[in-house]
Formats: C-alpha cells, sequence, structure tokens
C-alpha cells in the first residue's frame, strides 16, 4: 500500500507539472531544435553509442520508458525507428501524442510504469533508450532492469543517459568549496513526493542481474556552463554568456571537477 501511495504521488505530481513548468519543453522553438537535429536531443557521446550500436535506426523498433519531454522520441522517429513511448504521467503522454499528431508523426504512446512495463510484449525491441531523470523516479531498480531486458530481442541494446551519481551528494554549483548535502551511501526516498539517488553500484549491479552485459561506460561533463544554472528560478536571465561559462570551470566552480552525466550501453545476450 505505502508504495501504491508513492507512485500515485509521483503520477499525480508529473501530471501536474506536466501542465505547469514543463510547457517549454512543448514550445514551438524548442520542438523546431528536435526537428532540424534531432541529434541534439542527445549528449553528443549518448549520440554516439547510438549510432555505434545503430549506425541506420530505420525500421528499428526503439522503446523510451519514462519518456518525460518526449524529445528522444521524437528524434528517433526523426531518424527513421519505429518509436514506443511510455511514461507513468497521463498527461505527458497525451501532451507529447498532441505534437506528434500535429506533425504526422506516427508514435506510438503508451501510459505505463517504468517498473512493470505490463503492457508491452517480450522480446519486441531493438533498443531501449533510458534519458535524463530516469532513475531518480524508480524504486526498485531490478524489476525496472528485468523488465527492460523482458522487451529486448535477443542482441538487444540497453543505452541509459542520466546525471552521474556523484553529483548526487553535493550541492549544484559551488563558488569557493564543494557542499555535502548528504552522504553519498544514502539513497532515499527524499521528500514528499518521493525520489531516489542511487549509486553507481546499484544501477549496475541491477543491468547485469538482469541478463544485460555492460559493453561500455562514459562519464562526461556537461556541453557547456548552462547545466549548473537554474532555469526554475530563471537564474539565466541576470546572467552573462562570461558568467554562465565561468561556470564550467572547475577553479571558479569546483563541483564542475566531477563528472556531470553517466552513459551506459549493455548488449542482451541469451544462451540456447
Amino acid at each position: 500500500m505505502i508504495i501504491l501511495s508513492s507512485e500515485n504521488k509521483v503520477k499525480d505530481s508529473w501530471n501536474e507539472w506536466s501542465e505547469t513548468w514543463y510547457l517549454k519543453y512543448r514550445t514551438e522553438e524548442a520542438i523546431a531544435r528536435v526537428i532540424s537535429s534531432p541529434a541534439s536531443a542527445f549528449h553528443p557521446t549518448t549520440y554516439g553509442l547510438i549510432r555505434e550500436a545503430f549506425p541506420d535506426l530505420t525500421g528499428k523498433r526503439v522503446l523510451v520508458p519514462s519518456s518525460g519531454d518526449n524529445h528522444a522520441v521524437f528524434a528517433f522517429h526523426l531518424l527513421g525507428a519505429q518509436v514506443t513511448s511510455c511514461d507513468i504521467s497521463d498527461k505527458q503522454i497525451e501532451n507529447a501524442s498532441i505534437i506528434a499528431k500535429h506533425h504526422s508523426w506516427d508514435i506510438e504512446f503508451i501510459c505505463e510504469d517504468t517498473m512493470t512495463l505490463s503492457q508491452l510484449p517480450s522480446e519486441e525491441y531493438d533498443l531501449v533508450y533510458t534519458s535524463n531523470g530516469v532513475h531518480v523516479w524508480i524504486h526498485d531498480l531490478k524489476s525496472m532492469y528485468n523488465n527492460v531486458s523482458r522487451v529486448l530481442k535477443s542482441d538487444g541494446v540497453y543505452i541509459m543517459y542520466d546525471i552521474h551519481p556523484f553529483m548526487r551528494p553535493f550541492g549544484i554549483k559551488a563558488k569557493e568549496a564543494l557542499t555535502v548535502n548528504k552522504p553519498y551511501h544514502l539513497t532515499g526516498p527524499f521528500g514528499e513526493v518521493p525520489t531516489f539517488k542511487w549509486r553507481i553500484q546499484d544501477i549496475l549491479n541491477a543491468v547485469v542481474s538482469s541478463s544485460l552485459h555492460i559493453k561500455r561506460i562514459e562519464e562526461m561533463y556537461a556541453e557547456n556552463g548552462w547545466f549548473w544554472v537554474d532555469d526554475s528560478e530563471n537564474e539565466g536571465d541576470n546572467l552573462t554568456a562570461k558568467e554562465v561559462e565561468s561556470y564550467s570551470d572547475w577553479r571558479e566552480n569546483p563541483s564542475a571537477a566531477l563528472p556531470q552525466w553517466l552513459s551506459v550501453k549493455a548488449v542482451k545476450y541469451t544462451t540456447e
């Protein structure tokens, strides 16, 4: 009952956010950027992993669970894939489907929990991709990865992109020294709407326990200083370009010495 209550809080919160601060991800300008450059929906290193696995995405079955702003979903479609978008928030799915219908994009949208993927058939997808902000909402990593493995075809590929766990114990940016907000080993849940701050070992152990074989791990830095700007507070409105770029210099912002992003590529191998 506690788990169901937590999941309902997450779903209700995302339905509310979808109609408020998340609107900026659905503006005509935001969608136009994805249309003009589908690769822009991915970190360059992560996009390299995708292209390494699939030089040609035409006709490939791609699943994006916890699809959020659906920019990756739209990008995969524009790159030729047959895409399924899943999210626990029916409002996120509804709003993304309106954009797809407006552009006559043939994308499948399903309101679905990433930890179960109960409406999805087994061994259906060539690629499962999870993007930034997924793991923080997952209270059962093992269930999530067992089902990611289940829906992948044999030799199917899983690629993830998310905030590096080393970022979690610290404040977003530091002017003089790193500020510790929590010990690394404390993973949650945190807050009234429960979130989790998993360690690298939590994520990777869940991956390898689910018949997914890790092929490559990448630890990346942010593409520019805007990573460190709190857009929810309109902080960027009062910053010069020079100030924004200074956030990428670890001497000005010690937090920048840590890797900001983590990507993992894994393959589903099955034995006869």
